[in-house]
């Protein structure tokens, strides 16, 4: 496991987390994702030999800690911005707790885009010439 590139390819997943306090908006999230897994399935697929999928999976689990962090920090500031959130953690458990949920949401959400993005770089180690 190359563990400096992981953490590297990590700090996507904190300026993510950091610019989705305020600036980029929940329906935008998704397109700045799929720009972000691409880059790190090709880094991947470029820079490793062996373990491309759970390479891939670890970046997002190191990613869902960047994310649930600034989130759980800046939650007022980040709730401001996304009424949809809001309004979806109403109605999960512990409504009256939303930083708890989201404490909870995280590392889960981290394992489902794990295996999205493990899946990306497995495809991209296809793909890909090494170097």
């Amino acid at each position: 496991m190359n563990w400096k590139l992981i953490f590297r390819l990590s700090l996507f997943g904190l300026g993510m987390a950091l610019a989705t306090i305020s600036w980029i908006p929940q329906n935008a999230e998704p397109f700045f994702w799929l720009v972000i897994f691409i880059i790190c399935a090709y880094v991947v697929a470029k820079n490793c030999s062996s373990n491309y999928f759970l390479h891939g999976f670890m970046i997002s689990l190191v990613n869902s800690v960047w994310i649930t962090a600034a989130h759980v920090l800046f939650y007022e500031t980040y709730i401001a911005s996304h009424p949809q959130m809001a309004s979806m953690s109403e109605h999960m458990f512990l409504p009256k707790h939303p930083r708890i949920q989201m404490l909870i949401m995280g590392p889960v959400f981290g394992v489902g885009f794990g295996l999205v993005l493990g899946l990306f770089c497995f495809i991209a180690s296809k793909i890909v010439k090494k170097r």
